[in-house]
């Protein structure tokens, strides 16, 4: 159902979070394209943005956030200084400030941006892309609930969002940010050994694939812990078991967890290089 609209949006620094955020907006009805404007970099990358959405763009972030209700900083972490310090006096605390870049905490950004401008920080991941994606939010010292509020609408559209304290947000990017990227491996490999036993590879792909999504869908749908879904799978002295201890012999559960200790380590050093 199309809701209230959210009024002009400038999103600073469009590139595919930003560009997939501006047409989750445009198509639940939540802004007109004639409402919202991207800013990038390259002339060129504004020129495919204008071709795709039908949107307004510019090279001026300055000039972009003049009007807006709500300004989205999807610039990356390094460039953000240099952003910030363009739009300072320009926006207000009248204006909500969202932020996707990573590892940029709201102090931050509240810091350079002057007194009373209120900052929502958000984590949103990649597939959000096709309106799956997985988005937590955290708001600032002078966000209130209404501006959560209002980051939820921008965010919903793309798949879930969850508040949390901002405290957690080096974790959720290292967890449901970057947590694609290890499930990719997981299906290619699963998809390797169905091609070693005999399945055609573009079967074995699709195979792999939906049953991840399958799997994740019976997770959030039953709000089972996964250890109990697994024994439901896991029959006595049945063939799931004996995949289970390889599993286990490879120490694939380990690995998984200090894949996002890692990433949530280095989630926290991104804005210094």
């Amino acid at each position: 159902m199309k809701g209230k609209e959210l009024g002009r949006i400038a999103v600073l620094g469009a590139g595919k979070i930003g560009e997939s955020l501006i047409a989750g907006l445009v198509d639940s009805g939540l802004v007109a394209r004639e409402q919202v404007v991207a800013t990038a970099k390259h002339p060129e990358r504004l020129e495919a943005l204008q071709s795709r959405l039908r949107i307004k763009t510019l090279l001026d972030n300055a000039a972009a956030v003049r009007g807006a209700s709500v300004v989205i900083l999807a610039v990356k972490p390094q460039a953000m200084e240099e952003v910030l310090r363009e739009i300072r006096g320009r926006v207000t605390r009248r204006q909500l400030v969202l932020s996707v870049a990573a590892s940029v905490d709201t102090a931050f950004i509240e810091k350079r941006l002057g007194p009373r401008v209120p900052v929502v920080r958000a984590m949103p991941n990649t597939p959000c892309l096709i309106g799956q994606g997985m988005t937590v939010i955290a708001g600032g010292r002078l966000a209130r609930e209404a501006h959560l509020d209002e980051a939820r609408r921008v965010f919903l559209p793309l798949g879930r969002c969850l508040a949390l304290e901002e405290r957690h947000l080096d974790a959720v990017t290292a967890l449901s940010a970057s947590g694609p990227a290890y499930l990719y491996v997981v299906i290619e490999s699963l998809a390797e050994g169905g091609v070693k036993v005999g399945l055609p590879r573009d079967v074995a792909t699709e195979l792999a694939a939906q049953m991840v999504l399958g799997t994740a869908g019976m997770v959030l749908a039953s709000g089972e812990h996964p250890a109990k879904l697994k024994d439901a799978v896991t029959t006595p002295a049945g063939c799931t078991i004996d995949g289970l201890l390889a599993l286990e012999e490879g120490g694939l559960r380990v690995t998984l967890i200090r894949a996002v200790v890692r990433a949530a380590r280095r989630a926290g050093e991104l804005l210094h290089g």
